[in-house]
């Protein structure tokens, strides 16, 4: 079964947090998929990866770029995995494709926003319910992550 990660967004944006979970990823030499919940969405995600830092990037492309097989990182608003992700984000309420075939998952969302909060819930029980191994985690004043559940 997959592992399910649902990570609770309390005192950072999505731009702060992600970048550090995609290097993690990579640094254990999984391929990632980034789903997104609209296009827009995924279009500001992929210009902020090319420069969140200034003295680095995280290398990744979507469908506008060709060669999707050769990302490391993939971004989509869709369900597709064109370069066999070991682990799927999925940001912004984006709804999940089954999950079986991943090693991860990782729901992120916005504890500030009651539509992201109300559909992470829904996630919740679903994926928990289909036998998932399924955890929470919160992120501390401090920027940590802590395992609520």
């Amino acid at each position: 079964m997959t592992e399910i990660l649902f990570y609770h967004l309390t005192e950072s944006t999505l731009e702060d947090s992600l970048p550090a979970l995609l290097e993690k990823s990579l640094e254990r030499g999984w391929q990632a998929v980034v789903q997104t919940g609209t296009p827009e969405r995924r279009d500001a995600l992929d210009a902020h990866l090319w420069t969140y830092r200034d003295d680095t990037f995280l290398a990744h492309g979507s469908g506008k770029d060709g060669f999707q097989e050769d990302q490391p990182v993939f971004l989509t608003s869709g369900d597709e995995n064109p370069n066999r992700a070991d682990i799927r984000f999925l940001v912004d309420g984006a709804a999940p494709p089954d999950l079986t075939g991943y090693k991860r998952a990782v729901f992120m969302f916005d504890g500030h926003d009651e539509m992201q909060l109300s559909g992470a819930r829904d996630h919740w029980r679903a994926t928990k319910g289909a036998g998932h191994d399924v955890t929470y985690w919160q992120q501390t004043p401090e920027r940590r992550w802590e395992r609520k559940a």
